[in-house]
């Protein structure tokens, strides 16, 4: 595994190419390397990075490298969707979940994480869409960023992965806007 130590260079969030599916994948592997996270994909990095329902996504360069990605998708049976739904805030059609969010450990004094977090709720808000995700209860770092942003907590649900995994998980909603 390579980690490399970034420079203060100002990082580019832009939408993600296919060309870029490769070295997101890569760092992916290097993500769950030293993080865990995720819990399920690292086989199939690629087909990971493009769930079922994929709307956009968006990945993080830093001095020509990819160091982070978040991804934007139609529900597909979620538990956060559910939450959501239950809540009586909002309609299902109206309603995306935002996923596959990380940034290599190398890159990470860089506000990347928020950077694109921000990125896709500004995506959401113009298509007058709010976002939903789960975060495994032991990716703290996450649910502080989730937090901080304004996001509203829908309750707890426990994520199932792989043959028979499972783990406790985090459910939010995006914060209100008026296009949501």
């Amino acid at each position: 595994m390579n980690q490399k130590n970034f420079s203060t260079s100002a990082p580019i969030i832009r939408p993600r190419r296919d060309l870029d599916i490769p070295e997101a994948a890569a760092a992916l592997v290097e993500v769950h390397a030293t993080d865990g996270y995720p819990v399920e994909g690292v086989d199939h990095p690629e087909v990971w990075l493009t769930p079922p329902g994929l709307i956009q996504a968006w990945i993080a360069e830093l001095e020509g490298s990819v160091v982070g990605h978040v991804a934007v998708s139609r529900s597909n049976g979620e538990e956060a969707v559910s939450l959501w739904l239950k809540h009586g805030q909002g309609i299902e059609e109206k309603t995306a979940v935002m996923a596959r969010l990380f940034v290599i450990r190398g890159a990470r004094k860089s506000a990347i994480g928020e950077r694109l977090v921000r990125a896709a709720t500004e995506y959401a808000e113009q298509k007058g869409t709010r976002l939903v995700l789960d975060v495994m209860a032991k990716d703290t770092a996450a649910i502080r960023l989730y937090e901080r942003l304004g996001w509203q907590k829908l309750g707890l649900t426990t994520h199932a992965y792989g043959d028979g995994g499972r783990t406790d998980a985090v459910c939010y909603a995006s914060p209100a806007t008026s296009a949501a």
